[in-house]
């Protein structure tokens, strides 16, 4: 499954690592040297959160860092107004809740 935000299409991004040696001017060094680059990984904070999504609760990967600018209502735990809209309301037994899960939570 791919690392990619749901909502946002946040991925992972790739970049360079640069390795420095030497002692800075302003320090009173000759100055800092590039000794190396190498290939690195920008990876993004991605978690399975609950969101309602076009009016079912759904299990999504969601960017955190979206979540913590408040850009998604969506990621909070649904209420129970959500819950009943979706039909998924405690009062009704387990088995109706859940009847088109699998075992494993997946379609």
């Amino acid at each position: 499954m791919p690392r990619v935000c749901h909502f946002t299409g946040k991925k992972t991004s790739f970049g360079k690592q640069i390795t420095h040696r030497g002692k800075a001017k302003y320090l009173g060094g000759v100055g800092t040297k590039i000794t190396g680059l190498s290939n690195r990984k920008f990876k993004p904070n991605i978690q399975t959160v609950r969101a309602v999504v076009d009016g079912q609760v759904r299990q999504v990967d969601v960017a955190l860092g979206a979540a913590a600018d408040q850009r998604l209502a969506a990621v909070d735990p649904p209420c129970a107004d959500d819950l009943a809209a979706a039909g998924l309301a405690r009062d009704q037994p387990k088995g109706d809740r859940l009847g088109h899960l699998t075992s494993r939570g997946r379609r």
